[in-house]
């Protein structure tokens, strides 16, 4: 047997090499992309959230805020405890 594929082979089909590569790579990308969109990974816009998606930037509380919604917190506790008792 040949090692370039010729006809009769069965393996190419008088294909090159480098046009089955750039096939397969093809076929292979297509798959990738339909395996984000299936497992949610990607936007429904194309955009990856890893390749090039923005993201938001997360918002820092201060400690002022986190103390009032503590207290505000602990006061609904108390009077949920209150009705119980």
């Amino acid at each position: 047997m040949s090692s370039t594929g010729g006809a009769g082979t069965g393996y190419n089909c008088g294909m090159k090499t480098e046009e089955i590569l750039s096939s397969i790579d093809a076929e292979i990308a297509v798959l990738k992309q339909v395996r984000a969109i299936l497992t949610g990974t990607e936007a429904a816009d194309g955009r990856s959230p890893k390749a090039g998606g923005k993201r938001r930037k997360r918002k820092k509380m201060s400690a002022e805020a986190r103390a009032k919604i503590a207290a505000a917190q602990k006061k609904r506790w108390a009077a949920i405890s209150k009705k119980k008792a």
